[in-house]
């Protein structure tokens, strides 16, 4: 072989084994210096490339391939020389990787085992992380609007000695929502100390209360809400009650906004309006008045430890107890004892409470709140009640419709809890006692109506608006469209003595010195289908010139009586003569006087003065309570005051005025009181000696009948009357047969509820008599009434209940047909032939045609009324 021929480089793995074998072998000689592993074309540094450099770089790279891929780590590609130490010499440093997982440089397991510095790292790490989104979430996030139906209210009516009516209104919640100062400041520091002592402070979360929570609850310590106040109120008002993951975060993150952005006056009274307390009660407002009658400010602090306890859980800490079988009343009793006097415990220890304060309430005992009741219920006739009340202050005030369906209203009203159970109980037992539609087809759709009001005030004390508000919807107290008959007859009698009669010579327009004014000793012709004539003593003439030839109850003739006992006995014939002679106009313009509307006034045809009007109770008592004033005027109201979050928003200043004249209502007294004394109203007759005025009423058909009548402390009204208010085509039936009687007269059953009602009203009350009247006026005789006294002028009645035919006088009315000169009228030149009294008959609808083929009007008095009307008979 030539020597200019280089021999090639020894394999790296042979040469790298051998060395290694003889570096093992001999003890105390260092490793050959390590060389190039791997035989590539370049060599060591300044190195000349071997030959064949290429194709062994290749081999040694492919060979060293497969050794790191057995696992022989760096010393598989040392060198051929120097083994094991010199291939660490050669290998160089490794490349750190970033996170170091799995760990190098360990083995099996400890190799999945993270370090401390790791394990530091991460936990710094996703804190950050957290940190971070919260951040982002915190700097995203907005404030919810409050809950509609967080806001949604119901109005409370109170009676008018203060104490809570009933709940009723817009929404299914019973809600009051009240101001931060309107809430005691020892319901405040209760629920703090209870629920989150540290929320005057904290930022809407309290990580450390909700650790404490848990760690009671997991001990069986003592339940404190971890939740914050501020939590539990954007859970109340701006989110649901659903149990989610996604509502919690929700309710944190919102919850520390919360706690940054609003006042924590406001959270806390949000918190404690929307709360619910149980019993139906959602706020503070409610619930004081669900468990202790009250309004919340005038909680005191031992209620108000209670009241907090039951926002822990009413269904567990109501005394009254609760549903499962956990809640029994002994079980919740003494929970909410060892609750209430836990959070006094707390209060001292938060020191929103001296130990001495504590230990008084604790030596008063538990504060037990009362049995519970509905709340909202609108049965009975409380349904009517408030009604009544709403229609007042729609019509009286600011308030719109709209606006009062809301909610949110505090009404105060004139309503006398007392007379008002005292009224229902009167009509309850004579319809008990004598209604039976069960027995008599004639009883079924049997209604009353009544209503109490104060002459001085003009409140209206007391209604019965019928069987049940829930059931029968119309209000029987207010309009109804029922005509109130002979009741109407007074306000003839006011005009006559107000306005004075008309001089027959001069035109129907006359002034106040054409006029006579009339005294209540004027003589009227007081026989049966007496002709109705005209103010000038021509005939008075329909629309289809037809005479009017009036009926009385029973179609019984009296002859010649005075007003006062035309009024005692309810004589038809006069009372429409005497509207005639001093103008229905007038006798409407009395009416309103009086305090009776406009609207529920019929026609001024002579029948209008009979009663064919429609006042309601409410209305013809107000009036009544006129003539009981003396002759003051004050219109009937319901509603004192009106108050919203605190603040006074309706109040009512009643106007009193004279309406009629002080004289003139007296007299009107002196007349009512001998109806009640001597007359058709006996059975209204009160007890003790107490004196007493009023007037009975029955209309047309027998389909209303009516007892009105007052005392100087108290006017009341009571109507009767049949209809269906279920059928569809309403109709006012007729009576006969109604409770097993003829005939329904006012001075039945109507007279007899009132007298109940007045007798129980006004027990205890002092015994007041009426003013003596002043002489009034002049004696007229009208309508051919003769100046000379006859038989039939003084009746006395009988000592029956009825008002019918039974109580004519017991002397025999006086024939028709007086001599000429005992017919002619004062007023009229002309003199009456004998031949025209008292003929004709009233036909059956009232028109007043003396058709003898027309028939007789049937029992009780419906005859004789205008184009069909009711001649308001007795």
């Amino acid at each position: 072989m030539s020597e200019h021929r280089r021999k090639p480089p020894q394999s790296a793995a042979g040469g790298g084994r051998a060395a290694a074998r003889r570096a093992a072998q001999s003890s105390g000689r260092r490793a050959a210096p390590k060389r190039e592993a791997t035989g590539s074309a370049m060599g060591a540094e300044n190195e000349e490339r071997p030959y064949g450099g290429r194709a062994e770089a290749r081999r040694a790279a492919q060979r060293g391939s497969r050794r790191k891929s057995a696992g022989a780590g760096a010393a598989a590609g040392a060198t051929a020389v120097g083994g094991r130490a010199a291939a660490r010499r050669g290998a160089g440093p490794e490349k750190k990787r970033l996170i170091d997982y799995p760990r190098a440089g360990r083995t099996g397991a400890r190799r999945w085992v993270p370090s401390w510095k790791q394990v530091t790292a991460a936990f710094i790490g996703f804190f950050g992380l957290m940190v971070g989104a919260a951040g982002v979430a915190l700097a995203l996030v907005e404030v919810p609007d409050v809950n509609k139906t967080a806001e949604v209210e119901k109005n409370v009516y109170y009676w008018a000695d203060g104490s809570q009516m009933v709940v009723a209104g817009a929404g299914e919640v019973n809600r009051q929502i009240v101001k931060y100062e309107s809430i005691p400041k020892e319901m405040r520091n209760a629920v703090i100390a209870a629920e989150n002592a540290s929320f005057e402070d904290d930022p809407g979360v309290d990580p450390m209360g909700i650790a404490r929570a848990v760690f009671n609850m997991a001990t069986g310590g003592s339940t404190q809400s971890g939740s914050t106040i501020t939590q539990q109120y954007v859970k109340n008002a701006m989110l649901t009650q659903e149990q989610t993951l996604s509502r919690k975060v929700k309710e944190l993150f919102i919850s520390i906004r919360v706690g940054a952005t609003v006042e924590k006056e406001e959270i806390l009274a949000g918190y404690l309006n929307t709360a619910y307390y149980g019993r139906g009660a959602y706020g503070i407002q409610a619930a004081s008045r669900a468990y202790y009658n009250k309004d919340c400010e005038d909680l005191t602090a031992s209620e108000s430890a209670f009241l907090s306890s039951v926002l822990n859980g009413p269904n567990l800490y109501d005394p009254a107890g609760g549903e499962g079988a956990a809640a029994t009343r002994q079980a919740n009793l003494e929970r909410a004892k060892a609750r209430w006097a836990w959070t006094l415990k707390r209060e001292v220890e938060t020191k929103r409470m001296t130990a001495a304060e504590r230990a008084k309430w604790l030596d008063d005992g538990f504060p037990m709140p009362q049995k519970p009741k509905p709340a909202t219920s609108k049965a009975g006739q409380i349904g009517y009640l408030t009604s009544l009340a709403d229609n007042f202050i729609v019509a009286n005030g600011e308030i719109s419709r709209t606006e009062l369906d809301r909610g949110g209203y505090e009404i105060h009203t004139t309503f006398d809890k007392k007379k008002m159970g005292q009224l229902e109980k009167a009509v309850k037992k004579v319809s008990k006692e004598n209604i039976k539609p069960g027995e008599r087809e004639e009883d079924k759709y049997v209604q009353f109506g009544g209503a109490s009001v104060e002459p001085d005030t003009g409140k209206i004390v007391a209604i019965y608006g019928g069987k049940d508000a829930t059931e029968h919807y119309t209000n029987n107290a207010d309009y109804t469209g029922v005509q109130v008959g002979s009741t109407f007859k007074p306000f003839v009698l006011t005009a006559a003595m107000t306005h004075g009669v008309r001089d027959p010579e001069g035109p129907p327009e006359q002034g106040p010195d054409q006029r006579t004014i009339v005294s209540p000793k004027s003589k009227y012709n007081g026989d049966n289908k007496v002709k109705l004539l005209d103010y000038d003593g021509s005939t008075w003439l329909d629309k289809e010139n037809k005479e009017w030839h009036q009926t009385n109850d029973g179609d019984e003739s009296y002859g010649d009586v005075t007003l006062r006992t035309a009024m005692q006995h309810s004589i038809n014939t006069p009372f429409i003569q005497l509207g005639v002679d001093v103008g229905t106009d007038k006798v409407k313009e009395e009416a309103i006087n009086a305090g009776l509307t406009e609207e529920q006034l019929a026609s001024t045809v002579p029948s209008f003065s009979l009663g064919t009007s429609a006042p309601s109770a409410i209305r013809l008592a107000g009036a009544y309570g006129t003539f009981a004033a003396e002759g003051e005027q004050t219109d009937p109201w319901s509603v004192k005051s009106v108050e919203r979050k605190g603040e006074e928003v309706f109040r009512y200043e009643p106007e009193t005025g004279q309406g009629i004249e002080e004289k003139v209502a007296n007299n009107v007294t002196d007349v009512l009181q001998n109806v009640v004394d001597k007359g058709t109203g006996t059975r209204a007759q009160l007890a003790g000696d107490r004196p007493a005025a009023g007037k009975t009423g029955t209309t047309d058909g027998n389909k209303s009948a009516w007892f009105a009548g007052y005392t100087p402390q108290l006017s009341t009204a009571i109507g009767m009357f049949r209809v269906n208010d279920k059928a569809e085509n309403q109709k006012f039936l007729e009576m006969y047969g109604t409770g097993g009687q003829q005939s329904i007269h006012g001075a039945s059953f109507p007279a007899e509820i009132w007298k109940d009602y007045m007798d129980q009203a006004l027990k205890g009350k002092e015994v007041m008599q009426f003013p003596k009247p002043e002489p009034i006026g002049k004696e007229v005789y009208g309508d051919g009434a003769s100046p000379t006294p006859t038989p039939s002028e003084t009746p006395s009645p009988t000592e029956t209940e009825s008002d019918g035919p039974s109580e004519t006088p017991s002397n025999t009315p006086s024939t028709p047909g007086p001599t000429q000169s005992e017919t002619c009228n004062i007023w009229d030149p002309r003199c009456r032939d004998e031949d025209d009294a008292g003929g004709g008959d009233g036909g059956p609808g009232g028109d007043g045609s003396s058709t003898p083929s027309q028939t007789t009007p049937g029992p009780g008095g419906d005859g004789g009324g205008w184009l069909g009307g009711q001649d308001g008979q007795e």
